[in-house]
């Protein structure tokens, strides 16, 4: 059998091993069919500068190690398409915007120059590693003076003709301002989590409101100015829906993918759709209704700064759920932190590494290998396969382009157990150890 396997345990960390002959007459408890689903287009993660800051502790060569290790297209994780904030994230170091001259409706003073410092320098690494690496870019405020009540966290856009006129002109001036850096940005989502009203960056967006500002502004100021980059329909959020419906409303499929999807006008601008956190409730009927277009999980939920085993394997089924649900790309948020991943509003959240200040030294955290175990072997342009049998709800299969097969493939249980699988005729098996992920490559 010309497979490859490797295996990640708590005790030991991406370990290659080699399957066994399974006994005469053995049924295998996982089948991978040849039903083909959707395309892969890749993985990557979110450049912020809480992250970019915690790489300047590291020295040049321990630096570059991380930077070859996320983005060498033959490195470990391979990452072929990240996400970038339009302003302060809810890991920016302090507020800002890109504009913040009040009644500016021409973007006269417009400026990326603060990117300069933080973001930009860190995604020109990447794309030293990796020029092929597509860009994606969202705000989680707009400008301070287009919003009321006049702050970069709660409150909603002001809903008058000039400012959504000049809100769509500053993604215009975004775009242009990072195509003069060398920098191509591919996509435009709309806003980060349209239903989060939070005390970070935030605005609330209704569907109805998304579906005006791109029909009438974002579209058409893109098609005025040759703006290339696609516009998404992202990134959505929807709360959990008994949450909602104790209050007496819902914003799930109906009220933001389907509301904007459904008008023709709208949906014209659209190439894809973004979900992030109970996003992933609504994914699978917005695939199911517009299976032509894209769609992205655009924001991987990110703990409590723990870094835990068994949050990595909650993060294992989040990345088996959207891709089972339709997705074709799967975003990481905080690539590399600070012990504790600490915001500067307060979360603490998990990363993929951290960087201690003090040892200098990089951790390799356990949702690194989650991600390492899908990225590293799944290449662009491969596409979902179905499984059958027991196995099948903790295994996400793929059929790469060079006609590899791919399966990634959990243990959540407390004890080892055996998967076995028929290839070529012939049944192999695997022992999988407790609370362990593997990729296997037939």
């Amino acid at each position: 059998m010309g497979t490859s396997w490797i295996s990640t345990t708590k005790e030991q960390l991406w370990k290659e091993q080699r399957p066994v002959p399974s006994s005469a007459g053995a049924t295998p408890n996982l089948l991978v069919t040849n039903e083909t689903k959707r395309v892969i287009d890749g993985f990557g993660g979110c450049f912020n500068e809480l992250g970019f800051e915690a790489l300047s502790h590291l020295s040049e060569e321990d630096r570059n190690k991380v930077f070859d290790a996320l983005f060498l297209p033959e490195g470990e994780c391979q990452f072929s398409i990240c996400r970038l904030p339009i302003g302060a994230s809810d890991y920016a170091l302090e507020w800002y915007s890109h504009n913040e001259t009040p009644e500016d409706y021409e973007m006269n003073y417009f400026s990326i120059e603060r990117d300069k410092k933080y973001l930009i320098p860190y995604i020109k690494e990447a794309l030293k590693r990796n020029p092929e690496l597509k860009l994606f870019a969202s705000p989680w405020s707009p400008p301070t003076w287009m919003k009321y009540p006049k702050a970069y966290n709660y409150g909603t856009l002001r809903w008058k003709a000039k400012v959504l006129e000049a809100y769509a002109l500053y993604f215009v001036k975004f775009v242009q301002a990072y195509k003069e850096e060398g920098i191509i940005i591919h996509q435009i989502h709309v806003q980060n989590e349209v239903v989060a009203d939070q005390k970070f960056p935030s605005c609330l967006w209704t569907g109805e409101q998304l579906r005006e500002f791109i029909a009438d502004y974002l579209g058409p100021a893109f098609e005025k100015h040759g703006i290339d980059a696609e516009i998404w329909l992202g990134t959505i959020n929807a709360p959990e829906p008994w949450e909602e419906l104790m209050k007496g409303t819902t914003s799930d499929y109906d009220a933001y993918a389907n509301t904007v999807l459904s008008d023709p006008k709208a949906y014209r601008y659209i190439k894809g759709v973004g979900y992030q956190w109970a996003g992933k409730i609504a994914i699978q009927r917005t695939v199911q209704s517009y299976p032509e277009l894209k769609y992205m999980q655009t924001e991987n939920e990110c703990g409590n700064g723990e870094n835990t085993w068994a949050y990595a394997h909650y993060v294992h089924n989040l990345f088996r759920h959207y891709f089972v649900n339709g997705a074709n790309a799967y975003i990481y948020w905080n690539m590399v932190l600070e012990p504790k991943g600490r915001s500067t509003w307060g979360w603490e959240q998990n990363s993929m590494m951290t960087v201690d200040p003090e040892t200098k030294h990089t951790i390799y955290n356990p949702e690194y290998y989650v991600m390492k175990h899908f990225s590293h072997f799944v290449k662009q342009g491969a596409v979902r396969l179905e499984t059958v049998g027991p196995w099948t709800g903790n295994t996400t299969a793929f059929l790469n382009p060079d006609g590899s097969k791919v399966l990634v493939v959990a243990n959540p249980f407390k004890d080892a157990r055996e998967l076995t699988i028929e290839e070529n005729g012939e049944v192999y098996s695997f022992k999988l150890e407790a609370e362990s992920f593997h990729t296997i490559v037939l």
